[in-house]
């Protein structure tokens, strides 16, 4: 299957991460963690707009009162549609090198996140669930997480141990926690490190993979069913968007990157898109608590 695939924003991300469809805005939102930005690239008229929020934003989804909910550092923060924080939702207990990474939402409204060693070298890192008001460690323990993702029907989550090249698959039980850890899938050197991860409407994980030049589609019995290039090494996250969910929105970086490496490629920390194979899944509004 041949994948066209389109820059829609040459952003230059130093570090683009977190990206998510709003429907209510028809529009898509990511961050720049290294940058302290949030951005909204809304495709039907072209728009692209950037609000500094400072600190390391990682993630952004919607909640449930319309408000948006970003990671940064060690606190969950609501934010306003106009980039302007709200309130500090929790702050979470975590080694001072630690921050945020990536997120996503279960059929409950409850919010599922990673933290990460900052400095890339100590197992610090954990998986941990917002539940309203209630926060949970779930552990998950790696120096860098990304993920979590999870099934349409709630009862499996797939989380990433990205310096370990490895994707763990968990069943979701009551606490909230997980269960016995399974290996889904385990990367070699030369593929790169997964890095973000999303799930389709047919359960199947799409893995986006820094300094691996591309996406990749796994069943979910682990059989590889689709590899779209991308024209940069750093690629982060995809998510789906768009009114039928069809196209894939693909963030990248160009932190760390050389002069001869970003004269190679120039496109690095753009913002790309390609029309999927099949439809994602509408994320959930996080809830939180009143």
């Amino acid at each position: 299957m041949s994948i066209d695939v389109r820059l829609v924003w040459p952003v230059e991300a130093l570090l683009g991460e977190g990206p998510v469809w709003v429907p209510d805005e028809a529009a898509l939102r990511f961050v720049d963690i290294k940058r302290g930005q949030l951005h909204r690239y809304m495709p039907r008229s072209g728009t692209r707009e950037t609000f500094d929020l400072g600190g390391q934003p990682s993630f952004v989804v919607l909640a449930h009162d319309g408000t948006l909910v970003v990671g940064a550092g060690n606190r969950i923060l609501s934010v306003g549609s106009d980039g302007v924080t709200r309130a500090v939702v929790t702050e979470i207990q975590m080694p001072a090198h630690n921050r945020t990474n990536d997120a996503t939402v279960d059929g409950q409204g409850r919010l599922w996140f990673g933290t990460m060693d900052d400095e890339e070298r100590r197992p610090t890192g954990a998986l941990w669930c917002l539940d309203q008001g209630s926060l949970h460690r779930i552990g998950g323990e790696a120096v860098v997480t990304n993920g979590p993702a999870i099934t349409r029907d709630g009862r499996t989550l797939y989380h990433v141990d990205s310096g370990n090249r490895r994707i763990w698959r968990y069943a979701i039980g009551e606490g909230p926690s997980i269960g016995d850890p399974e290996i889904f899938l385990q990367l070699t050197p030369h593929d790169g490190y997964p890095d973000g991860v999303v799930l389709d409407s047919e359960d199947c994980l799409w893995v986006a993979l820094w300094d691996g030049w591309g996406v990749r589609r796994y069943a979910p019995d682990g059989e590889l069913l689709l590899t779209v290039a991308l024209p940069c090494a750093r690629v982060t996250k995809i998510a789906f968007g768009g009114a039928d969910l069809r196209t894939a929105y693909v963030t990248t970086a160009r932190v760390g990157l050389d002069a001869a490496a970003l004269a190679a490629q120039p496109l690095a920390g753009g913002l790309f898109a390609f029309d999927a194979p099949v439809a994602g899944n509408a994320l959930p509004a996080a809830v939180l608590p009143v």
